[in-house]
């Protein structure tokens, strides 16, 4: 089988002077390209390495007799739907691809959206207050808010703008970071509750009949009462945290937050794959922090690392998010 590989490198962006030195996090590198088409390669297709931007428009017109597209395409701007734009070409020019819809992504990449929809489907997700402007934070009466809270991005991943001071303690940090962060990312910046306890991410495969495939606890190594998944640590993981999977709970904690992964993929409608990232607070409620319909697939990424884990090899994992794609498109397998 053709299939196109749609992705976006970080080689391929230059950050502007005064712009945050995290804001290509998400990226992928040539090192992710090449594990993802030497894996698709032994499940036997052939590979056409598609890029993405403009790139991306000229050769996806160029190769339009690929049978699907896999796509693991970020979309480029601050916007809160750049994930969707690789998807919504695709579906213009009626070519299958991998994973969720352009509306599906749209809505799990804005945070305050998703979470309001976390809560519609019963699920329990941390309370947050938006900012879009700086007369927001001018007006906020910072004295009266509950502490602490992480200060973020509101539209963006892979923990960007989160780092070891997005933690806020007081009202004279809160206001300093959040208008930083206003300035910084040009988008809107979201408080939220945070929840001392497990930091756990769970992976959800399927279509019709979802399914919660595994679940990893990312444990810091260091003593950190209030430790954050934060863009440094992400970068260090080697050195600074460990994995647990499965992660050591019990029986009710671990039900609950495998019903709130599922009631959470089904409530934004995510399709083929997704890796959920849940608190679990000292009672043993699980709270999902938020959902990524585009996991990331390199040998680095929390996915990958899992599967590891669970003895799944990186082809294994591939094959399985192509499956669940095919079953959306029965006439790839008929090509």
């Amino acid at each position: 089988m053709r299939i196109g590989l749609a992705f976006d490198l970080k080689d391929d962006f230059s950050i502007a002077p005064g712009a945050p030195e995290d804001i290509c996090e998400e990226y992928d590198s040539m090192g992710t390209v090449r594990l993802i088409e030497s894996s698709l390669k032994s499940l036997g297709h052939e590979v056409l390495l598609l890029g993405g931007g403009r790139n991306f428009l000229s050769s996806v017109l160029g190769q339009n007799n690929v049978n699907i597209v896999f796509n693991i395409a970020e979309g480029r701007g601050a916007h809160p739907s750049r994930e969707a734009q690789v998807p919504a070409v695709l579906e213009m020019l009626d070519i299958p691809y991998t994973g969720s819809s352009p509306a599906s992504l749209c809505l799990c990449l804005d945070k305050p959206l998703a979470k309001t929809l976390f809560r519609n489907a019963g699920v329990v997700t941390p309370d947050w207050k938006i900012l879009t402007s700086q007369a927001d934070i001018d007006n906020t009466s910072w004295e009266t808010l509950y502490y602490p809270f992480i200060a973020k991005p509101a539209h963006e991943g892979s923990s960007i703008g989160v780092h070891a001071d997005s933690l806020v303690k007081s009202p004279h940090h809160a206001r300093s970071v959040a208008g930083s962060l206003l300035a910084a990312y040009r988008q809107p910046v979201i408080l939220e509750e945070y929840i001392s306890g497990a930091e756990v991410t769970v992976a959800v495969v399927g279509n019709e009949s979802p399914r919660v495939f595994g679940s990893m606890a990312v444990m810091p190594r260091s003593v950190a009462p209030d430790f954050i998944y934060s863009v440094e640590v992400k970068r260090d993981y080697v050195n600074l945290v460990d994995y647990k999977c499965p992660p050591k709970l019990d029986k009710t904690t671990l039900k609950s937050l495998e019903e709130n992964a599922l009631k959470a993929y089904a409530a934004l409608g995510c399709r083929d794959i997704a890796r959920l990232d849940f608190r679990i607070n000292p009672t043993g409620v699980p709270y999902l922090l938020e959902i990524n319909p585009l996991p990331g697939l390199g040998s680095h990424s929390d996915l990958v690392i899992m599967a590891g884990l669970m003895g799944i090899t990186h082809a294994n994992l591939i094959a399985m998010i192509l499956s669940a794609a095919f079953a959306r498109y029965p006439q790839c397998c008929q090509k």
